[in-house]
């Protein structure tokens, strides 16, 4: 039995609905954590799942939701509450003597990151590998669906400075193949993986999705993202990413690097910009 956390997908890569099709569709049991009793749930019913509803910050939902569990997937959206996730999913999972436990994180998650978010990252991978559950973290580029969410009207509009600006970027879905193959993989697995599908360019980017690219002030953009994503958390970690890259521009970083991560646990090459929009 494997629990897979955020099985029912949402806006940010839908990582955790792709991990628990990707298990049942390889007959493995898994029993999926949502936090709402919706038609998504009904879905991954008749798909086989078991469905747990309950809230991922709350141990009294996480302890019974890993009794009789092996190994778990985790994953939390791009909001408030990551670290008490991280930390009741990692007790839970210790009492109940878990062998591993695959996490997404970010890819530059250190202490000295950039961004909040990235720091807090660190923070959860801390926790998790002094839980001594066997964790895995996935340390994934940003997400094809984060730049799509960003189209505005009939424009790519991003404060990332001029059009040869790079960005490490990955399919959502190409996460989770990585995630399943872990978690069916029965040898022991390295604490990082990266996880990282295509180098682009902004303006690369644009062309893929059809669009014209703009760019934008970052206050501009930071008032507008409001208005779109209505998540002060949201907001601040990808204010904070676009001015990394913005930074960084058409040059060169260690962690610019298509890793084979992809293929080697998810069985196919990276899926590509192009692909992705058709």
């Amino acid at each position: 039995m494997i629990l897979v956390t955020g099985a029912a997908g949402g806006p940010q890569g839908s990582t955790g609905r792709h991990v628990a099709e990707l298990l049942l569709e390889r007959g493995a049991q898994v029993r999926a954590f949502v936090h709402s009793d919706d038609h998504r749930a009904d879905a991954l019913r008749e798909r086989g799942a078991e469905v747990v509803v309950g809230d991922l910050r709350e141990i009294t939902s996480v302890r019974p939701a890993v009794r009789g569990v092996r190994r778990a997937f985790l994953t939390y959206p791009v909001t408030a509450g990551l670290l008490d996730a991280t930390a009741v999913l990692a007790a839970a999972a210790r009492e109940e003597g878990l062998d591993r436990v695959v996490e997404v994180s970010q890819l530059d998650a250190s202490p000295e990151a950039l961004t909040p978010r990235m720091r807090r990252h660190w923070v959860a991978e801390q926790v998790l590998d002094r839980a001594g559950v066997g964790a895995v973290h996935l340390r994934a580029a940003v997400f094809f669906e984060n730049l799509a969410v960003a189209a505005d009207g009939d424009r790519l509009a991003l404060p990332l400075g001029p059009p040869d600006t790079r960005i490490p970027l990955v399919a959502g879905a190409d996460v989770a193949r990585v995630a399943a193959g872990l978690l069916l993989d029965p040898v022991p697995a390295d604490p990082v993986c990266l996880v990282t599908g295509q180098m682009a360019t902004i303006g690369e980017v644009a062309d893929a999705f059809g669009l014209p690219y703009a760019d934008v002030p970052p206050e501009e953009w930071k008032a507008r993202a409001m208005k779109k994503y209505g998540d002060p958390y949201t907001v601040e970690h990808l204010t904070h990413l676009w001015a990394i890259f913005r930074l960084i521009g058409p040059g060169d970083h260690p962690l610019y690097r298509v890793t084979e991560s992809i293929e080697r646990y998810g069985g196919r090459p990276p899926t590509t910009l192009r692909e992705f929009r058709r």
